[in-house]
């Protein structure tokens, strides 16, 4: 597993934590910066994922509601939900990272961490999210 797919891995622990505890990512960041526990400090890469999410967290969730057809932000998996906030945010406004490799991270991730449904779930929206960036960005 490379250093990237790592970082990934170890900011969706922190998104999916936040979520699914109910509390700001923002101090939960802070605090595993702080207090790693048991794993490795976060890689930087983890916490530029992290803050990239949450600065663009509102109109990354108002692409995701208007193009999940059918499946509200609320109602997704918080895997996928996870997943597909860090994919959007790397395509959207991360160009360190290649499209496609975005999406077959993420597709990878929801392959090993969510439902049989969610890789094609997963890739089909962040599908989506690549066809449209010159529309979003513009």
């Amino acid at each position: 597993m490379g250093a990237r797919t790592k970082a990934r891995k170890r900011a969706l622990d922190v998104l999916f934590e936040a979520d699914q505890r109910g509390i700001d990512p923002v101090t939960l960041l802070a605090d595993r910066i702080a207090q790693p526990g048991t794993e490795t400090s976060l890689p930087q890469y983890s916490v530029d994922v992290v803050e990239g999410v949450i600065a663009q967290q509102d109109r990354i969730d108002e692409l995701l509601a208007t193009h999940a057809h059918g499946w509200t932000i609320d109602r997704m998996p918080a895997v996928d939900r996870a997943l597909l906030r860090i994919g959007t945010w790397e395509i959207l406004f991360n160009d360190d990272v290649p499209d496609a490799v975005a999406v077959d991270e993420a597709v990878e991730l929801a392959r090993s961490l969510s439902t049989d449904d969610s890789p094609q779930f997963v890739n089909g929206l962040l599908g989506r999210i690549v066809d449209l960036k010159p529309t979003l960005l513009a």
